[in-house]
């Protein structure tokens, strides 16, 4: 009887499909090139510039490239963390291991490992703690952000767009919109951003939007 082909898993940081060494085609596998971004609850592939603010939808983003499937883990061009401790003597730097489950490509970006083990839990960043006196400290958390499909069509809220865009084609310039804010002042009504002011409300639904950035379903106050 003919031995069954070993599944191996690939370890392409956004990939984690199964393959045989038989069963490897040029193309079979796609995947991210490079690390995410992390910075101010955006996540955003350094590699394709793909984001978003929702950790699911950011896994989901299809990779830029394909290639072989391979068991080889991906060597990224990412800086070691490192923490210092204070001391009464010389500050001591520790350097985070190349082989410790917390700089790992993979782990740190919620795919499986086959190092590490099973799949690490997602981290769900908590916002800073205003403590507004000793006596009086409380902590509160934005509501969630809703969790879509990154093909499901939505309404940018960017003021001066409007626009009904897709996550998957979201980009650095997609959206045209004022960051205001909006003035309305004796009579005349225009936007900070930009300078421009109007006396009708039709000359002010009018005025062209003077930024470049990405649309937004659910924008930060």
């Amino acid at each position: 009887m003919a031995e069954q082909a070993v599944k191996l898993r690939c370890q392409r940081i956004g990939c984690n499909a199964t393959f045989t060494e038989d069963d490897n085609p040029e193309g079979s596998c796609t995947f991210h090139t490079s690390g995410p971004i992390f910075h101010d609850g955006m996540k955003e592939w350094s590699c394709c510039k793909k984001r978003s603010h929702d950790f699911s939808l950011f896994l989901e983003i299809p990779g830029c490239k394909t290639g072989k499937h391979t068991t080889e883990k991906p060597v990224l061009n990412k800086p070691v963390a490192t923490k210092t401790i204070p001391t009464s003597s010389p500050a001591v730097t520790l350097s985070t291991s190349a082989t410790s489950k917390e700089s790992c490509p993979r782990c740190s970006q919620g795919f499986f490992c086959s190092d590490h083990g099973s799949q690490p839990k997602v981290p769900n960043p908590t916002p800073a703690v205003l403590a507004k006196s000793s006596a009086d400290v409380k902590e509160s958390s934005p509501p969630p952000k809703k969790i879509v499909d990154i093909n499901q069509p939505q309404t940018c809220k960017n003021k001066g767009c409007g626009k009904v865009f897709k996550e998957i084609e979201n980009h650095e310039s997609a959206c045209s919109y004022h960051p205001g804010p909006a003035v309305f002042h004796d009579r005349v009504r225009g936007w900070k951003c930009c300078d421009i002011y109007v006396k009708e409300f039709d000359e002010f639904m009018t005025i062209p939007p003077c930024k470049k950035g990405w649309h937004d379903a659910d924008p930060v106050p």
